[in-house]
């Protein structure tokens, strides 16, 4: 296995260890030999995997003694949270939290495209949601989340603001995961189309305020959906 890919992968198990509460956050790492020994590795290996680890700040070196795993809520690189949200422990918070991160960027984003939207945005959202109608009635589950997907894509980019785009764009794989499993509920679909139609005739008007409760609504029925069709109501 080349270098390179070796360090990744020793950092990508000292990771999963981390989610796993194998090695606890907040708490010391192991002595840097009887790591390196656990995992197979040499001592210099390990050191590259522990930069990367620092370098998303979920490992803090320590000078003079061990270092110590940081609290998730200190990380501050992208993949090492996907990572633990997508862990099985980690996936009903993540979805809830994600629903959450969306609402705060896209309602802000609607308002915003309003009147800046053109008529070639609203012609490709009206095609967007034809789309996700074709496919609800196809039961094509696929095919519905990726226009559902595109159509938002279409608001954030009308916006004007390039950073909204940027701060979802790492996450288009969760995105579609977690899309994916409420989709699969046929009046999630029902609802969603709703509620993106309305989000159309929002931006057809061209009243930013309008646009705002549009999009607001439908984030509240995507979080409800989630609560409902897919995590519980005890969730």
């Amino acid at each position: 296995m080349a270098r390179a890919s070796l360090v990744q992968s020793v950092s990508d198990r000292l990771l999963d260890d981390i989610i796993s509460g194998e090695l606890p956050q907040g708490a010391p790492l192991p002595r840097e030999i009887d790591l390196a020994e656990r995992l197979g590795v040499n001592r210099l290996t390990l050191r590259e995997a522990l930069k990367t680890l620092q370098a998303q700040g979920v490992v803090q070196p320590v000078p003079g003694t061990r270092g110590r795993v940081l609290p998730m809520e200190d990380w501050t690189g992208i993949e090492p949270l996907l990572r633990a949200a997508t862990s099985t422990g980690g996936k009903a918070q993540a979805s809830v939290q994600l629903v959450q991160l969306r609402r705060m960027i896209e309602t802000g984003a609607c308002e915003l495209a309003a009147p800046l939207r053109t008529s070639d945005d609203l012609e490709r959202l009206e095609a967007y949601l034809e789309e996700m109608r074709a496919a609800s009635a196809a039961d094509d589950v696929h095919t519905f989340v990726t226009a559902d997907i595109a159509f938002h894509d279409v608001v954030l980019r009308a916006s004007g603001n390039p950073f909204l785009r940027v701060l979802l764009e790492p996450l288009g794989r969760f995105l579609y995961e977690r899309r994916y499993e409420t989709s699969a509920v046929p009046q999630v679909q029902v609802n969603a189309i709703r509620e993106h139609a309305g989000i159309l005739e929002a931006l057809r008007s061209g009243e930013p305020a309008a646009a705002r409760v549009a999009m607001e609504s439908h984030m509240q029925q995507t979080a409800d959906d989630l609560q409902q069709y897919v995590l519980g109501p005890q969730a």
